[in-house]
């Protein structure tokens, strides 16, 4: 009965963990981007901090999936919205152009954790950034971008404007490997409400490596049962 057990409890384990990464939504991702998702620690482990009170997990941004380099992304079925004040949201994806941001004058810096800020930026506008598969902290800083401009090519590192999709289509830059988006504040993410909904078109939902190493776990606890099994009943083990 245990090991039957076992054998259900892996088959659940990984029937979930595949159904969760969205294997079946390959091309396309549906996504609420929560206006505490913080760009700044894109690809940063549980534990990193920035921002006056952010921290990870609690605002990190949202992996929208794997991308390749000069692939192109789509933005559609905006809506919803953020406040960066707290209270009923207050502004659409395109972000609040009455009050803009600059990361220099209210973090003090140009980037943050090797991630480049922004100047211009609307306040509570659905951002992006595109990494390689390592740490931001492991690479060079990318250059800040002005949101005057934005820009359809974007680069590692940058935090980049999408706001309500009507941009036009984004081009992923040669090494990048994984989109994160987050919105725009200028310090405490933390007490952010409200939402964005965005379908992102162009990338393969994927887990992230934390997720892949659970799916492991479960293949391999999958097979000491198995194995398990055939010694109980007098058969050879299986071979891995």
């Amino acid at each position: 009965m245990k090991v039957t057990c076992h054998l259900i409890g892996a088959a659940l384990a990984i029937a979930a963990l595949a159904a969760s990464s969205g294997a079946a939504l390959a091309g396309s991702a549906t996504l609420s981007v929560p206006g505490t998702a913080n760009p700044f620690l894109s690809g940063m482990p549980a534990g990193s901090s920035c921002c006056i009170g952010d921290s990870a997990p609690g605002e990190s941004p949202v992996f929208a999936g794997a991308v390749s380099g000069g692939e192109t992304l789509s933005f559609t079925g905006l809506s919803g919205g953020v406040s960066y004040s707290g209270g009923t949201p207050t502004d659409g994806p395109a972000g609040n152009a009455g009050l803009l941001v600059d990361t220099l004058g209210y973090e003090g810096v140009s980037t943050i954790n090797n991630i480049a800020g922004f100047t211009n930026a609307p306040v509570d506008a659905l951002v992006g950034v595109f990494l390689s598969g390592s740490m931001p902290t492991s690479n060079p800083a990318g250059s800040v971008l002005d949101f005057t401009s934005p820009t359809l090519t974007p680069g590692l590192q940058q935090v980049f404007y999408i706001g309500d999709g009507t941009l036009g289509s984004i081009t992923v830059p040669t090494g990048a490997t994984r989109l994160f988006l987050g919105t725009v504040d200028g310090f405490g993410w933390y007490n952010n409400t409200g939402a964005i909904d965005v379908t992102v078109n162009g990338v393969t939902s994927v887990p992230e490596p934390a997720a892949w190493a659970l799916l492991l776990t479960g293949v391999v606890g999958l097979g000491a049962a198995l194995r398990l099994t055939r010694s109980r009943r007098g058969l050879s083990p299986a071979p891995l």
